[in-house]
């Protein structure tokens, strides 16, 4: 797939966990950029990221200003993160004075309010954040089935529901993740993260449940793009779920064919929808 912007000479990537972060900047490199600066963090960013990157600086979580330091020093005009923070670490670090002032004035504080804070941060020192999924166009699935197996009338009729609610509740930043059965929504995903609201779902609902991902109304991507991995769908066995239902240009399918085969193998049905209008 092209691209949808100007493919920057450097770039900075702000890194967080697991590999998505690794992956982005490799694509990045496959796409034309030349230098890429990464900000890393202690305890959160894997080691690898010095191998994809010209130079790396290391801060630690809740440390506003450094971040705000290191991104200028990087001397690249764009900018992008990618990968999450572990949720319970954002309740027990050490906050510098920038980041508690930061929170101080938001009313309410949730992931759309932190980060939307940050960013704005970020790009008041003439820095652009790109899309999380930048440079990861061929992750992206397109709409159709991806398995053998379809959804049947009851798991379509739960995909429905799910979405409904996601979009719904959209204000309120909850429910980037809905885990449904047979009419009934077993858990909303919270700050606790997608693979915790699906175990939690699976656990209510026992075999047959159904996981709709799709991104909330206002989704902005600079920060918070849904990443389907090996271990989501790990969870998603062990949970029992027997369908997965993504949205057009909503998420990264990482290792698409392997994810697809051992879907296929467990029974997994995955839905890729049309992007809803607005």
């Amino acid at each position: 797939m092209s691209c949808h912007f100007n493919i920057p000479d450097s770039l900075t990537l702000i890194a967080g966990q697991a590999d998505y972060p690794l992956l982005l900047a490799r694509a990045a490199r496959r796409q034309g950029v030349r230098k890429i600066t990464a900000v890393a963090f202690k305890g959160e960013t894997r080691r690898e990221i010095c191998e994809v990157a010209d130079e790396v600086i290391w801060i630690r979580v809740g440390q506003l200003t450094a971040l705000l330091d290191a991104v200028q020093s990087a001397g690249s005009t764009s900018a992008v993160m990618a990968g999450q923070i572990t949720p319970n670490n954002l309740f027990n670090v050490r906050m510098d004075r920038a980041l508690i002032d930061l929170l101080r004035k938001l009313p309410m504080k949730n992931a759309h309010t932190i980060f939307g804070a940050i960013i704005e941060r970020i790009e008041q020192t003439g820095v652009t954040l790109l899309s999380a999924g930048s440079f990861m166009q061929d992750f992206m699935p397109v709409p159709g089935l991806l398995t053998r197996r379809a959804p049947d009338d009851r798991e379509l009729a739960d995909i429905q529901i799910g979405r409904r609610v996601i979009k719904d509740t959209s204000h309120l930043d909850i429910g980037q993740t809905v885990v449904v059965k047979e009419g009934m929504v077993l858990a909303v995903e919270a700050f606790e993260g997608t693979n915790r609201a699906i175990r939690r779902g699976g656990k209510l609902g026992g075999p047959g449940a159904v996981v709709v991902k799709v991104p909330k109304v206002g989704h902005d991507m600079r920060f918070d793009i849904p990443v389907i991995g090996k271990k989501t769908l790990q969870i998603i066995k062990k949970a029992k779920v027997s369908c997965l239902a993504l949205e057009e240009d909503g998420a990264i399918l990482l290792e698409k064919e392997k994810l697809v085969r051992c879907a296929d193998q467990l029974g997994i049905a995955i839905q890729v929808l049309n992007k809803q209008p607005l």
